[in-house]
C-alpha cells in the first residue's frame, strides 16, 4: 500500500470510529418495514442508502443527493434478503438488515430494471459479485483503478451479468463543477493537495438517476419497534 493510499484509509478508519416493476408508483418519504420492503426484493435489485460519516455526506453534498452508498440484491431464498457491495474495507455480502441500519435514519431507496432477470441473468450476476468479493475499497473513487467502489460495483455487476450499463460516468472536473456549492477544500484535503480532475468516476446518485432503472421504492424502512413507537 502506497503513502496516499494509507493515508485515506486511515483518515476513513478515523472518520467511521467518529407488482411488477413497470406497475408499481413510487413511494416517496414513505414508511414500510424492512421485513415487509424485504420480502418484496428481487435478484438484480439495486439498493440505495445513506451513510452518515462525513466523506460518503460529502459524496452525497457533491452530487446534489441524499444517497451515498448502493449496493445490488444477489440472493432472496434465505430468511432475508443478501445484499452484494463494495464497502470499506473489503467488498463482500451483508444481510438486509444489516445493511439498511447503516442507513442514516433508514432512509432508502430500491430501484430495478423494467424487466425482472432471468434464471441466466440471474447466475450471471452472482457469478459477477462473488468474482469481485474481497476487493480493497478505493477511497479516491477512480473509476479504472485495481480496487473498488460502490457504484463501480453495482454498475459493472449489471453490465456483465444482464449488459445493460446504468450511471452516468464523468470526469472529477464535470461531476464538481456542476454543483457551485461544492466543498471544494474538503476535497482538496481529502485528495492531499491536489483533484484529480481528469478522474474518471461514476456516482450513486446518477446511477439512482438513470431512467433505466425504476424506483419503485424511496422512503423509510423501519423495524417493528420502531413502528410501534
Amino acid at each position: 500500500m502506497n503513502k496516499i493510499n494509507f493515508v485515506m484509509c486511515s483518515f476513513l478508519l478515523m472518520l467511521a470510529s467518529a407488482s411488477q416493476a413497470g406497475q408499481q408508483q413510487i413511494e416517496t418519504d414513505n414508511q414500510i418495514s424492512m421485513t415487509e420492503l424485504g420480502g418484496r426484493l428481487e435478484v438484480g435489485d439495486v439498493v440505495f442508502v445513506r451513510i452518515p460519516y462525513r466523506l460518503f455526506t460529502k459524496v452525497a453534498d457533491t452530487t446534489l443527493s441524499w444517497t451515498n452508498h448502493v449496493g445490488i440484491v444477489v440472493d432472496v431464498s434465505g430468511t432475508e434478503p443478501v445484499i452484494a457491495e463494495s464497502r470499506f474495507p473489503l467488498s463482500g455480502q451483508t444481510s438486509w438488515s444489516r445493511f439498511v441500519a447503516r442507513s442514516e435514519g433508514g432512509r432508502v431507496a430500491v430501484a430495478r430494471l423494467p424487466v425482472s432477470l432471468d434464471e441466466a441473468q440471474r447466475i450471471r450476476l452472482i457469478k459477477a459479485a462473488k468474482a469481485r468479493a474481497g476487493i480493497l475499497y478505493d477511497t479516491g473513487f477512480d473509476l479504472y483503478s485495481r480496487r473498488q467502489f460502490c457504484s463501480r460495483y453495482v454498475r459493472e455487476v449489471l453490465e456483465e451479468s444482464v449488459g445493460t450499463r446504468v450511471g452516468q460516468i464523468e470526469d472529477f472536473s464535470s461531476l464538481l463543477s456542476r454543483n457551485p456549492q461544492t466543498d471544494l477544500t474538503f476535497w482538496k484535503r481529502w485528495y492531499l493537495g491536489y483533484i484529480p480532475w481528469q478522474r474518471k468516476t461514476v456516482s450513486p446518485a446518477s446511477l439512482l438517476l438513470d431512467p433505466q432503472m425504476h424506483r419503485f421504492f424511496d422512503g423509510y424502512a423501519i423495524t417493528n419497534r420502531e413502528k410501534l413507537s
